[in-house]
């Protein structure tokens, strides 16, 4: 099943996704929470309250309606960095022995439409193809790599827009990371039973104004999600409606030469094979 979040009179709703259309959860059954991570955290089955809008929810066009990021508050946003075996090459680093983990803020994200910002501060906008992990339930403490991927709930895309020069200013990567209007997530999560185990196997891509800029396959990833999941089980504990950012290909812009970098008037899509495709124009900051 497919799931979205969007905004009605200014707050988030939860929705089903079923082809063209969206059908409000809260709607169809007022039992049924209107936010996704609250849904999760109470332990809803949503997979039955999706059946139950079908059966007798009313239907809206899905490009009509304003989407909001796919879980508006998580509790943790937990990213990797240096990911994928050619990213790490085209920055001048070798296979990590353990992952980059930075965190991002919840203040950070966009939903699919919403325009990315360049800062006035800077102009080394980059940009990130990712997939987005989306947290069902409670993870155990020590959870171990084999029994992981039962605390999925689905996955999602992302973009991990990057603010290449304040990312530079310190070791950890954290304050280039969380500029306002620089984490695009969405448009709609995919249940985890609907795609291959770990969304293994499926290809990633990230386009700019339309040209290939990012082009691979999760399978690519150094650190599956079994083996992050049980990794970040060791030190913390992962809640329902956390998010696990799991890092991007190679093709960013400024590996390349001459250096890319995203400005207002572009557009850049995450297209992740059997998810969808996430799209942001990018603007510059309102002075």
């Amino acid at each position: 099943m497919k799931f979205t979040t969007y905004l009605r009179d200014g707050a988030t709703r939860l929705a089903l996704v079923d082809g063209n259309d969206l059908i409000d959860l809260n709607d169809a059954d007022a039992q049924a929470p209107a936010d996704l991570r609250v849904a999760l955290r109470a332990g809803t089955d949503l997979q039955a309250a999706a059946r139950r809008a079908l059966e007798a929810g009313t239907r809206q066009p899905l490009k009509a309606a304003k989407l909001a990021p796919l879980v508006p508050e998580p509790g943790k946003i937990v990213c990797l960095g240096l990911n994928y075996f050619d990213h790490a090459k085209e920055g001048g680093r070798e296979k990590p022995d353990y992952p980059w983990f930075f965190f991002r803020g919840a203040s950070s994200l966009i939903a699919h439409g919403d325009a990315g910002v360049v800062p006035t501060v800077s102009s080394k906008f980059d940009y990130e193809a990712e997939l987005a992990v989306v947290i069902g339930r409670k993870v155990p403490r020590h959870t171990k790599e084999a029994d992981a991927l039962q605390y999925v709930f689905g996955y999602s895309c992302f973009n991990d827009m990057s603010v290449r020069d304040y990312q530079k200013r310190t070791p950890q990567w954290t304050i280039g990371k969380n500029f306002d209007g620089t984490g695009g997530f969405g448009p709609v999560l995919v249940t985890a039973d609907e795609l291959p185990a770990g969304a293994v196997g499926l290809k990633i891509q990230g386009r700019l104004n339309g040209e290939v800029m990012q082009d691979a396959n999760t399978t690519d990833m150094i650190f599956n999600v079994a083996e992050t999941i049980a990794l970040l089980a060791d030190v913390l504990t992962l809640e329902p409606g956390d998010v696990i950012v799991m890092g991007t290909p190679a093709g960013v812009g400024q590996a390349r030469t001459p250096q890319v970098w995203m400005k207002a008037g572009d557009t850049y899509e995450v297209e992740i094979e059997r998810i969808g495709v996430l799209s942001n124009p990018i603007v510059n900051e309102a002075s």
